[in-house]
């Protein structure tokens, strides 16, 4: 059985081959589209123009600049939830890899965040236009961005390694996570601003990472100010603990791979 530190020498060791798969991955998803990686911008602003008819003309959330509001809570969260309902089938959709001794299985996982994540990167430049279109001005604040970024990623990666992990002995767990982030997803401010819910159970939102990582989102990008650094030590310690741990139940798991799949 592979330890964790194992398992991280083994992913940097084939980093050439992970980022070839990243790339072959990213134009798989586009390929026999007309319009092609073009559909990295338009997905998430169809998805915008939803929920900005929906709650700004039908359901009247007033917030102002709420397609920009709305836009920066948006794009972490495709990222994250894409990148976990894809990731959580990594080893059970890659049966004739896993099944052959000497292919690192550990890799798989990684390339799903990974190319979710390229997908976020490229789809920052959207962001800051609707946020300079709309006029949102942006503080020294937007350079807390990076750290950020890295502290999600480290929080689904460790996520990602541990429901395909499990998805491989419980098959349940594919069906669970694509149903409990649909939940998730209405827990996060992403829709609405924390000042419009409950004063009473706004506590709820800090024991959630991804609110949390949410409203630090709106903080830099939407209001302009700095993040909070309490909240900022906190997700990257959680992304660390999540990552070690969820590295530890895949290397745990993997010797099992080949017979239950």
């Amino acid at each position: 059985m592979k330890t964790v530190t194992e398992t991280v020498t083994s992913l940097y060791t084939r980093r050439e081959l992970i980022w070839i798969l990243v790339s072959k991955e990213l134009k798989a998803r586009y390929r026999g589209s007309t319009l092609g990686m073009l559909w990295t911008f338009l997905n998430p602003l169809l998805l915008l123009l939803v929920y900005a008819l929906v709650f700004s003309v039908y359901m009247r959330i007033k917030v102002e600049n709420y397609a920009v509001f709305v836009f920066v809570g948006l794009l972490p969260w495709i990222c994250f939830s894409t990148s976990l309902t894809e990731g959580v089938n990594a080893i059970t959709g890659s049966g004739s890899l896993i099944t052959k001794s000497m292919f690192p299985s550990e890799i798989l996982p990684m390339v799903k965040v990974l190319s979710n994540f390229a997908n976020y990167i490229f789809s920052l430049p959207l962001l800051f236009f609707f946020i300079f279109l709309y006029g949102v001005p942006i503080g020294a604040g937007v350079l807390w961005l990076p750290v950020l970024a890295i502290a999600q990623l480290l929080f689904t990666i460790g996520i990602v390694y541990f429901i395909s992990a499990v998805n491989v002995k419980f098959r349940d767990t594919q069906h669970i996570v694509a149903n409990f982030l649909i939940l998730w997803f209405f827990l996060c401010p992403i829709l609405y601003p924390i000042s419009q819910t409950p004063e009473e159970w706004r506590f709820t939102f800090y024991l959630n990472p991804m609110a949390v990582l949410t409203i630090q989102y709106q903080q830099i990008l939407f209001n302009g100010g700095a993040p909070s650094l309490k909240s900022i030590l906190a997700l990257g310690l959680l992304g660390i603990v999540t990552t070690i741990f969820g590295l530890y139940q895949f290397a745990k798991s993997r010797d099992s791979f080949a017979e239950n799949i």
